[in-house]
């Protein structure tokens, strides 16, 4: 069964490599050869064409690749009120690699305000023709996790209580403002429902003095309360991740600590789901996926390689997912996007769009 609204069998997640252009526009940005007007105009040209490709691989879903977008997560928080981006001690730590020393922290009451991202959505749905425009902004959840009590002013918000409901309340109003501005498909990008099924990332955790079960039923209820009175003709995705960055990840391990609280507890539309490679477990967990309407999005192709997948054993992975969720409640997609951050991953821009055909290959076999 084809679907006409989102998600759709084939699908995407969100970011895309950085052309060439991008790259260098960005450099001549930072070295004042050329103003934001000028940058922008590269950026503007090289989204129209990135939507055209997509379009071209036969995607019902476009995005702007992230192209105007440093990282998948710092840019849209630095753009809220109350937050402040600055130059860390060192970045964040992968397997083997480490990013570049950046972060944040909450200095003042958050708001939503006036987020420079609404215009950037303009642009992407005023040029995606009959496809559907998506939004990818990080997870309530991010913000807080990284930099915990530590990152939030203790003299703005004594009370962590009132810090997850301003939270909530941030996303309630960019969820409206999105919406206004003619957003009909947003998806949440999330590590840190990753975070807490892996051994490691939770022993941390508790050595910072946080429960992760805690944690948990935290951010599941700030989640349940930005999306809270959403209007029906919107659609709310949460891509749950393991780290993305040059090819690398953080976090290892199945679904199942946390499956019942996320699956069967978070009001989400759509849940897109890593699962390319024994780092994301089985299927089991997907037992506890509300029956009906919600979507899982299964990201069955890596973005971490350029060696295109067999077409026979994602056609297989598929039948053994539909053993634990109605075939017809699944959908296929990449499992992350292809560049998280500007570095991108480690696959040619040839190869990022073969995978992409394959998943609209594929969704047209099964479905």
């Amino acid at each position: 069964m084809q679907r006409t609204t989102p998600p759709f069998r084939a699908d995407v997640v969100g970011s895309f490599l950085r052309p060439a252009a991008i790259k260098q526009a960005r450099k001549q940005f930072q070295s004042g050869e050329i103003d934001a007007a000028q940058l922008r105009a590269v950026e503007d040209a090289e989204i129209r064409r990135v939507v055209d490709l997509q379009r071209e691989a036969g995607l019902q879903v476009v995005t702007d690749g992230e192209f105007r977008r440093a990282w998948w997560h710092f840019d849209f928080f630095e753009g809220l009120e109350g937050v402040e981006g600055y130059d860390a001690v060192q970045g964040i730590q992968f397997n083997g690699v480490q990013t570049k020393a950046r972060s944040i922290k909450v200095v003042s009451k958050l708001g939503f305000g006036s987020h420079p991202m609404l215009e950037d959505f303009r642009f992407l749905k005023s040029i995606s023709g009959t496809a559907v425009p998506k939004m990818t902004i990080p997870s309530p959840s991010v913000m807080h996790f990284r930099g915990g009590r530590n990152a939030i002013s203790k003299e703005v918000y004594p009370d962590l209580k009132a810090y997850f409901d301003d939270l909530a309340q941030v996303y309630r109003d960019a969820i409206k403002a999105f919406y206004d501005a003619g957003c009909r498909y947003l998806q949440l990008d999330d590590t840190v429902w990753a975070y807490l099924c892996s051994e490691d990332q939770k022993k941390q955790i508790r050595e910072r003095g946080d429960s992760p079960e805690a944690l948990a039923r935290t951010y599941a209820d700030v989640l349940n309360k930005a999306i809270a009175g959403k209007p029906d003709d919107l659609v709310i995705g949460l891509h749950v991740c393991r780290g993305n960055f040059r090819s690398t990840w953080i976090s290892e391990g199945g679904y199942e600590p946390v499956a019942e609280i996320l699956f069967g507890g978070v009001n989400i539309d759509a849940f897109f789901l890593e699962y390319d490679n024994e780092r994301s477990g089985g299927f089991e967990p997907l037992r506890f996926i509300k029956k009906g309407h919600q979507q899982v999005v299964l990201g069955l192709i890596t973005t971490k390689s350029g060696e295109l997948e067999l077409a026979k054993t994602v056609e297989s992975r598929l039948a053994e997912a539909a053993e634990y969720l109605d075939i017809n409640q699944i959908c296929l997609s990449p499992q992350c996007g292809f560049a998280s951050t500007e570095e991108g991953n480690s696959l040619t821009e040839a190869q990022q769009w073969e995978k992409l055909k394959l998943v609209v290959d594929i969704a047209a076999r099964v479905w």
